[in-house]
């Protein structure tokens, strides 16, 4: 582990430090055909619930990274996940394989580096990856969802900015098409070391095995669920969780399984524009 402020080669370890980007008027005046939203955000309602997330996030003990770089035109930055991969040496830059999105990893990067994060490494060339195709499986262990927004010269880049990781390829399956985001974590989040939630169809079986094998237990989403991203639950320390409200029978399913799990509202910053709880942080500091 880091002796810094900064690490977080796990999804589930105590969560202390997280960048979050407040909704602005570029993502209150997003045309939802251009960024493949269910519909226009309303910006009032969308930043009381952003606000009332971050609040949650601060009464869970995390400390608050706002990034307020200025990025015109970029609807999605509120997903802070994507743009950068936080590891023990610092910020990994990513490379957005949506081209909408090209420009919020610098940006981001710019917000860590204010906040003493320093850049360990930078994906470039046709390297594409975005934060959702990126899981630690365990401190030493990546699995790297490959898809439309994640490449093989992605994976290859991380590995060498990662030599010591253990990088586990995962393929992803074509869905509903390049337009919508089909990431890794859209179908798996871990909420504790060995327990994840999963929507079992979207599941490559070769990665349904392997976590099988490791000892991991398994809280099935069911279908209705899947569409208001109950597999999108950020773990805030091992089997204590926030996710988006209204999905009743995974919730129940995860307290049943161990979780103290907090909700959220996200009509605004969520289901209009496909993005959890996950999606809306970068976590910065696990420890």
């Amino acid at each position: 582990m880091s002796e810094y402020n900064y690490g977080s080669q796990s999804m589930v370890a105590s969560l202390k430090r997280v960048v979050v980007r407040r909704p602005n008027a570029t993502f209150g005046e997003a045309d939802p055909q251009t960024w493949h939203y269910t519909a226009q955000p309303d910006l009032n309602k969308a930043q009381k619930e952003h606000d009332s997330f971050v609040e949650t996030l601060i009464q869970a003990g995390c400390e608050i990274i706002y990034h307020e770089v200025d990025l015109p035109d970029h609807a999605d930055a509120i997903f802070t996940h994507d743009p950068v991969l936080v590891c023990d040496q610092g910020a990994i830059l990513l490379r957005m394989g949506k081209p909408l999105r090209r420009g919020e990893e610098e940006a981001i990067g710019h917000a860590l580096e204010q906040n003493g994060i320093p850049i360990h490494y930078r994906l470039h060339g046709e390297a594409l990856a975005e934060g959702g195709d990126l899981l630690w499986i365990d401190q030493n262990t990546l699995a790297v969802g490959l898809g439309f927004r994640t490449n093989q010269a992605g994976l290859d880049q991380l590995q060498e900015a990662l030599p010591d990781t253990k990088i586990i390829p995962v393929q992803l399956p074509y869905f509903t098409g390049p337009e919508a985001c089909l990431h890794l974590m859209s179908f798996i989040s871990l909420v504790d070391h060995d327990l994840a939630v999963v929507y079992p169809p979207l599941m490559p079986v070769p990665f349904w095995q392997y976590l099988k094998d490791h000892g991991y237990r398994f809280v099935e989403v069911p279908e209705r669920e899947f569409w208001t991203m109950a597999p999108n639950v950020l773990a805030v320390e091992p089997s204590k969780c926030l996710m988006l409200e209204g999905n009743p029978i995974t919730q129940q399913r995860l307290q049943d399984a161990g979780c103290e799990v907090m909700t959220y509202a996200g009509r605004e910053i969520s289901l209009k524009a496909e993005g959890g709880a996950t999606c809306l942080t970068r976590p910065v500091w696990r420890n």
